[in-house]
């Protein structure tokens, strides 16, 4: 076949109907100096989705057809063009690869007997290797043209073998030829029902009507849809975490075949410590979602004395203010260079989808933290949570005290400590008479001793330094805290927490399905007990059901206050130490040393009576505020900053405050300053929006125009090359 090296040659096809495919085409070998020779076809551009259709109705291989990657140029950004410039490129590639996530069965290194780990199942989302991908061009002469450039039409992997659809040698099992298609959506919901333990007829109910919603509604659908949840159960079952008998290999192995989950891997070797960072699709689109003009959060060290390897947690607040995690890192180095290494490529990864991606402020639990490198990649502000040491100080009080007013008071006296961090008051004198007067209780100070008085003085300066985070969101970290203990120390997997693999099983199974589930029941409505159960998941949102007339204030000396109970109203609970982040109540939940609603509440309505100190957090607030209006005025730059910085914090409490009080928000948004914006395409990553003001510097100008000289005298090179040929 004559291979043509201009595109004008090849005339215009418009197949009839609704859709087509290559095979109703005529197609013409096109090849340059610089480009391969392919299989070319001009077609109009607005039949370009009639086109993808077609394609993805092929009934060999039927499939669905994603984008892979894509370009974009603006009208009359080319003095000079060839007839295939594009104005818009995309690559399409089939949804069974280009990655190959069905390779298994081989031996294993540490194995001298073969392990089937082949999943049989005929599932048409799972990655196969196909290499079957094509291009869409829009012409940048002739806009209302697109050219298709075929790369490969056949549906294969690398080794020239079928991978998917009827001819499929590997796709085993009844009906795997006929099987419906089940987007990722109903496979996510179908797995984390099975996780969590529902019955198999209602999974399979829920499964049929997420099925019929594209297949329609009939006998031969049903049968394969009760087909494919069996299947599914089946190999949720038998799934293990152990892919090698050795743990590292292990790792490895999952590593490689989860390359997509993977944004950070490091071996253990003599020179670095072991370091993965896992971030599934969800948890990223999640991240961008909650997480843009966001608090971020961290759980910075959970399992650090029962895990192999402690277990760092990003979290991100939903439209309640859970907390979602959106990515974990398995790692027990802090070191500064390592922390930089995850976090770079995990904030590249969000900015690779979302360019314009900015947190607007994070929050770390441990003063060890390294601060560095959060302020260097996300460019934010930097606050300091306590639920961290209230809660191993509240455990441990409960635990080593068995007399009640004995706890009461002692736990009252370790939060005086943190509540004069900003008086002129030596918190050493305190700790002197928190010995003296509780000598007696010997074995809470022994443990005080020799835990906390080495680093209190740690976590003091870094209070001091850090603006506090709020109460809401210490209770949805703690939420997340007690939920991931719940999942990972599980009494049937004890002897597994010294194994990675079992951990990244559990985190990407279990613990991702459950908080998938969770927020998709949230958001719509289709498990009424999952969504009931989620909303009342953190003590904040459940204390946020207790009425006000059900707290009884002591009105004398202030030492307590009493709620009436919901499960039974003959029955109170007493909040001592009312106000402080330091209360204790009597109620069963805070006994296990948690932050209970009942302490919520009374501190909830303890922040409108003036017999009650302010909340740390607040007091830390106003001591930040306090420091930048002090700054000496001799320095006109710094208290210009500060000025603006106080402003600034002002106008967002103005508007905070509006927006909560407010009965009509209409109201409130009516009065809010008119904001114009320039809308950035996504294409146009790190270029400066229309409307900007800022100008490159004059080298960066000149290396522009010297860069697009040399393109223009190697374009024209190429020409007299091509007219004397």
């Amino acid at each position: 076949m004559e291979v043509k090296d201009s595109i004008d040659d090849i005339p215009v096809q418009d197949p009839p109907g609704e859709e087509y495919s290559a095979t109703d085409l005529t197609w013409t070998k096109f090849g340059t100096t610089e480009h391969h020779v392919d299989d070319v076809a001009l077609i109009p551009y607005a039949r370009v989705d009639a086109f993808i259709s077609g394609e993805c109705s092929n009934a060999e291989c039927p499939t669905r057809f994603h984008i892979e990657r894509g370009r974009k140029r603006e009208k009359g950004s080319l003095k000079e063009y060839k007839s295939d410039e594009y104005l818009q490129y995309r690559l399409y590639w089939c949804s069974f690869g280009p990655e190959n996530y069905g390779e298994g069965g081989s031996i294993l290194p540490s194995r001298r007997y073969r392990l089937n780990t082949r999943n049989r199942a005929a599932r048409p989302q799972s990655m196969r290797g196909c290499t079957c991908h094509f291009a869409v061009k829009r012409l940048y002469a002739r806009p209302s043209v697109a050219l298709i450039i075929y790369h490969e039409r056949r549906h294969i992997n690398k080794s020239g073998f079928i991978c998917h659809g009827p001819l499929d040698r590997d796709a085993i099992g009844p009906g795997a030829k006929k099987i419906p298609y089940i987007c990722g959506e109903i496979q996510q919901q179908t797995m984390s029902l099975i996780y969590l333990g529902i019955p198999e007829e209602n999974v399979l109910q829920t499964h049929i009507e997420g099925v019929q919603r594209y297949c329609g509604s009939n006998a031969k659908v049903n049968s394969l849809a009760s087909q494919y949840v069996q299947k599914l159960g089946m190999i949720i079952k038998r799934s293990t975490h152990e892919l090698d008998l050795d743990d590292q290999a292990s790792i490895r192995m999952w590593v490689e075949k989860n390359r997509k989950l993977v944004f950070f891997y490091q071996d253990s070797t003599e020179m670095d410590p072991f370091i993965l960072g896992i971030q599934t699709e969800w948890q990223l689109q999640q991240m961008i979602r909650f997480g843009h003009q966001s608090l971020l959060a961290s759980d910075s060290s959970f399992g650090i004395s029962k895990l192999k390897y402690p277990l760092y947690t990003l979290l991100a607040f939903d439209s309640r203010q859970h907390a979602l995690p959106v990515a974990w890192v398995i790692t027990r180095t802090i070191a500064k260079q390592d922390v930089t290494k995850w976090m770079k490529a995990l904030a590249d990864r969000v900015r690779a989808v979302d360019s314009g991606f900015k947190i607007g402020g994070f929050i770390v639990d441990d003063p060890a933290s390294e601060i560095d490198p959060i302020r260097d990649v996300f460019c934010c502000p930097v606050l300091f949570s306590l639920w961290r040491i209230r809660r191993s100080w509240h455990k441990n009080v409960v635990k080593k005290c068995s007399n009640i007013e004995v706890q009461q008071e002692l736990f009252k006296r370790v939060g005086k400590i943190m509540d004069g961090v900003w008086s002129k008051a030596d918190y050493m004198d305190a700790l002197e008479e928190l010995f003296q007067d509780f000598v007696d209780q010997t074995t809470f100070m022994q443990y005080f001793k020799a835990c906390w008085v080495p680093k209190i003085e740690m976590w003091l300066a870094t209070i001091r330094s850090f603006p506090l985070a709020g109460q809401e969101s210490c209770c949805a970290i703690e939420g997340y805290h007690v939920k991931l203990k719940l999942k990972i120390y599980d009494d049937s997997h004890l002897g597994a927490l010294q194994r990675v693999d079992w951990l990244v099983h559990k985190l990407t199974t279990e613990l991702h399905s459950g908080y998938w589930l969770d927020l998709y029941a949230d958001e719509s409505g289709s498990f009424p007990a999952v969504k009931e159960e989620y909303i009342s998941s953190t003590s904040w949102h459940r204390a946020l059901q207790i009425a006000d007339d059900a707290v009884a204030f002591d009105d004398k000396e202030h030492l307590f206050a009493k709620v009436v109970s919901q499960k039974d109203g003959s029955h109170t609970h007493i909040v001592w130490n009312p106000g402080s982040e330091f209360a204790l109540c009597d109620c069963s939940w805070s006994m296990q040393g948690n932050l209970c609603k009942h302490i919520i509440k009374v501190n909830m309505m303890c922040r409108h009576r003036k017999e009650y100190q302010p909340a740390l957090s607040y007091q830390s607030f106003e001591h930040v505020l306090l420091n930048l209006w002090r700054k000496p005025m001799d320095d006109s730059f710094s208290l210009d900053q500060s000025m603006a910085w106080a402003r600034q914090m002002q106008e967002k409490i103005q508007r905070l405050v509006e927006l909560t009080t407010s009965g009509d928000i209409a109201k409130v948004t009516k009065n809010l300053p008119l904001k114009w914006v320039c809308k950035r395409g996504r294409t146009f990553v790190g270029r400066p929006a229309d409307g900007a003001l800022a100008l490159p510097p004059t080298s960066k100008i000149d290396a522009q125009k010297s860069a697009a000289r040399k393109k223009n005298r190697k374009r024209k090179r190429l020409s007299r090359i091509r007219g004397s040929s």
